[in-house]
């Protein structure tokens, strides 16, 4: 039978490196070859090839409509970002293209679209994938098709001023049981950037001020959020991918941070551009406080793909600038680290109703702010101490009389 003559059929990708998937980004060219293996003589009408890309979303929710009615409701959108044919094999007259028995290679090459396209992903309600499909089209046989996908990376570079720039903020709560207050607690909390990769370790710099009459454990997460957006209605998954524990902080004292290491695990980098999907990370510094909810310090993140260049970058001058102290700027490797708790123990229920209660943002031009890498970068901060330059002083290289002292310009 004509169908068992064909061997194989797949589809492989040109690569710079052998035994790894290519990456591409906005412009590349995606090239490779469909490759057919027969075992005998086999006519063709055509061979062709559709390259595609979409972002999508979609989940369902159970909605009453009385007390005995319920309905499910559907949520779904989806936007194109490629969409590109192209026939390998065909025979413009319409006939039959035979091919003998043995390997055949049709070479593809096409353009991803110039303007930005977003990065790859796999979510729970959502995804943005690119793929290729081609399809065999032979007479009296069945269509056969194959579909391969390939990853997009957008990159991201973190040496840019809005990236680079510190990130700071306090937050104080107060302790109260039914009517009676038991202190206050604040926190403060800074990092030297907004911008990191995959890899990189976070130096907290944080102050922590225990005034009620308990103890208290401060504590560090870094937390993702995925929001999937459909027909004015949102979905979000939360969770933690990294934890951080501080000591505890008795009664009525303080406790400062000098640059405590919180590291970045091989997570995906951040999706900003995308009308439907986002994907944002958030650095949060808590403290349970006696009485009341969970006090909750929070300073944005952006994980991008370009780490900070090591040489040329205003990192040299963001202590000056800011007037950091050089010793937050330390760099220690975190102790043997213990698994990110939930996110229901880092938010509240009180704070994810309201969360999830609030109104859908609505996509807009300004939006666009712009598992993948990881690629870990050490810094090397030295410190320099300058000293006052001597106190400069010009003397008569001619001598004087001994009642004539001599001139300083100092003076």
């Amino acid at each position: 039978m004509i169908f068992d003559k064909l061997r194989k059929f797949d589809v492989l990708f040109d690569s710079p490196e052998l035994d790894c998937p290519p990456v591409f980004s906005s412009g590349d060219v995606v090239s490779g070859r469909v490759v057919l293996e027969l075992s005998g003589r086999v006519g063709v009408e055509s061979l062709k090839l559709h390259a595609e890309g979409f972002a999508k979303v979609h989940w369902t929710e159970s909605r009453s409509a009385g007390s005995s009615t319920a309905y499910t409701q559907n949520y779904s959108d989806e936007v194109e970002y490629l969409n590109r044919r192209e026939a390998l094999l065909q025979a413009d007259n319409g006939e039959l293209t035979v091919l003998a028995a043995g390997r055949h290679e049709f070479p593809f090459s096409f353009q991803l679209p110039e303007e930005t396209l977003v990065t790859s992903f796999e979510g729970k309600h959502g995804s943005i994938r690119y793929w290729v499909k081609v399809k065999l089209h032979r007479p009296w046989a069945t269509v056969r098709k194959i579909k391969k996908e390939f990853t997009v990376i957008e990159p991201i570079d973190i040496n840019t001023p809005a990236l680079l720039a510190p990130q700071a903020g306090t937050k104080d709560k107060m302790a109260r049981a039914w009517y009676r207050n038991f202190g206050q607690v604040n926190v403060t909390a800074k990092i030297d950037r907004k911008g990191y990769t995959p890899g990189e370790v976070i130096p907290v710099f944080a102050e922590f001020e225990n005034s009620t009459s308990r103890s208290i454990v401060p504590k560090a997460y870094i937390t993702q959020t995925q929001t999937f957006i459909a027909r004015g209605t949102m979905k979000q998954k939360r969770s933690v991918v990294a934890t951080l524990c501080g000591d505890i902080v008795g009664a009525q004292t303080r406790e400062t941070w000098h640059g405590r290491a919180i590291k970045i695990p091989p997570v995906g980098p951040s999706i900003l551009q995308c009308r439907i999907i986002k994907v944002e990370y958030m650095l949060k510094v808590c403290v349970d406080v006696p009485g009341t909810s969970k006090l909750c310090l929070e300073l944005p993140l952006v994980i991008g793909t370009i780490p900070l260049h090591p040489f040329g970058s205003r990192t040299s001058s963001v202590s000056s600038q800011y007037s950091v102290n050089l010793e937050w700027l330390r760099m220690a490797i975190p102790e043997q680290p213990e698994p990110p708790p939930e996110y229901s123990a880092v938010v509240s229920q009180e704070e994810a109703e309201q969360r999830n209660g609030a109104s859908v943002p609505q996509p807009s031009a300004a939006d666009d702010l712009s598992g993948i890498l990881e690629r870990p970068l050490q810094a090397f901060v030295q410190e320099f101490r300058f000293r006052p330059p001597p106190v400069y002083c010009e003397i008569d290289p001619n001598p004087q009389p001994l009642n004539i002292r001599p001139r300083c310009m100092t003076c």
